[in-house]
């Protein structure tokens, strides 16, 4: 074992140890602290940077419609809007008393879609940037978001700056060093707090069930993207897994959606 991960080892220990010397409450508070730190150290003590795959911008599904390549990656961004733009008019409803976190996280919802039709229309590393920036704002608003709802904390502002500034930065260090580590934990982050959340704080504001189906959906996305060409394969040549992707990241997000909205009526 290398001195890296032997002050690895020691600090996750570390770390455990506070959980199970603590009251219940705290152990909770300590477990999701645990939870959202213990995926960056990892990553960064048991991988190497992980370079960007260039293979990954060869989708399966390259057909031409209209004059549009890769047509159907285009084109089921569209299922973007209808989380986005209905998340976007509950926040504004009469009444309604969201966190500027919400309303930050359907619009960004909203902006993943122009993003992602303009990288698919000619995949490259320099048009993933507009990809990714939006959904990083989408990620980190989430958590932000979620996190103010269950804690009820003051510092939802700040943490709304200082997260998407992380963040940017993730698509930065990327560009940079081509590492995607951060860029991965700044992925995995608000899933892992909407699962915890889920189990742990179910009478803090947030609705277990919605949580649990935004928790399916969005890793059946990740699972779909990772099993693109096989998919269209198995569909005679109908439905790649990227689009599909785009579908069940969309469903996960109107689970969200729903969650505010069965929030509002029961308030009313």
């Amino acid at each position: 074992m290398t001195p890296q991960m032997r002050r690895t080892a020691s600090l996750l220990r570390l770390l455990l140890a506070t959980l199970l010397f603590n009251n219940k409450e705290m152990k909770k508070h300590y477990l999701l602290i645990f939870a959202i730190i213990a995926p960056l150290i990892l990553l960064y003590t048991l991988s190497g940077p992980i370079p960007q795959d260039q293979a990954y911008h060869s989708f399966a599904d390259q057909r031409s419609f209209f004059g549009l390549p890769n047509f159907f990656d285009i084109f089921s961004n569209i299922f973007f809007f209808i989380p986005g733009i209905l998340g976007i008019r509950l926040c504004m409803a009469k009444n309604a008393q969201f966190n500027i976190s919400w309303k930050l996280f359907f619009l960004s919802v909203c902006l993943v879609a122009p993003g992602s039709v303009f990288y698919h229309y000619g995949p490259n590393d320099f048009a993933m940037i507009w990809d990714r920036l939006p959904m990083t704002l989408a990620f980190t608003s989430l958590t932000v978001a979620i996190l103010t709802d269950t804690f009820h904390w003051k510092y939802e502002t700040p943490l709304l700056i200082a997260l998407p500034l992380v963040g940017a930065y993730s698509i930065l260090h990327w560009q940079i060093f081509n590492d995607l580590r951060p860029y991965a934990w700044v992925q995995l982050t608000p899933i892992i707090c909407v699962l915890l959340l889920a189990c742990l704080y179910k009478k803090n504001g947030l609705t277990p069930k919605y949580l649990f189906l935004t928790f399916f959906f969005y890793s059946a996305a990740k699972l779909t993207e990772n099993f693109d060409l096989q998919i269209f394969q198995f569909t005679n040549l109908c439905f790649s897994g990227h689009s599909i992707k785009h579908i069940l990241a969309a469903a996960a997000v109107y689970c969200l959606y729903l969650m505010k909205k069965s929030k509002l009526s029961s308030s009313k």
